[in-house]
């Protein structure tokens, strides 16, 4: 009954969650294209190049939360990794690691460019 009530109160609008959803996966995207060219750069191979793309790109997740999606004040029942209110399906894992293997083949391509021209 809570829960109707909220959506009564602050609906979700579609276009927002899909606009949202939209920014994410481009953040996506970019992190990975840019820790690519760092793993490159940094001249990371095999297992240390990988662990470098899944930590950092954890890291631009959490930064992300913290500096656009966590609400000032947590409505009541909310807690403080919940973004339901803004993204499909929960948010959750989606949020956290969906762009892991999203942006994977972007760091690849990326990281090998960049390797591949430091070390020639």
């Amino acid at each position: 009954m809570a829960a109707e009530r909220e959506l009564q109160i602050a609906p979700l609008v579609q276009e927002s969650l899909v606009h949202n959803t939209r920014t994410l996966n481009n953040l996506h995207s970019l992190t990975a294209s840019l820790l690519g060219v760092a793993a490159g750069i940094l001249g990371l191979e095999s297992l240390a190049g990988f662990a470098f793309y899944i930590s950092f790109s954890l890291l631009a997740a959490v930064l992300f939360y913290v500096l656009r999606v966590a609400p000032s004040s947590l409505p009541a029942g909310k807690s403080l990794g919940d973004t339901s209110r803004y993204f499909r399906r929960g948010g959750g894992f989606e949020f956290w690691t969906g762009g892991l293997m999203g942006g994977l083949a972007g760091f690849v391509l990326t990281w090998t460019l960049f390797y591949g021209l430091v070390r020639a």
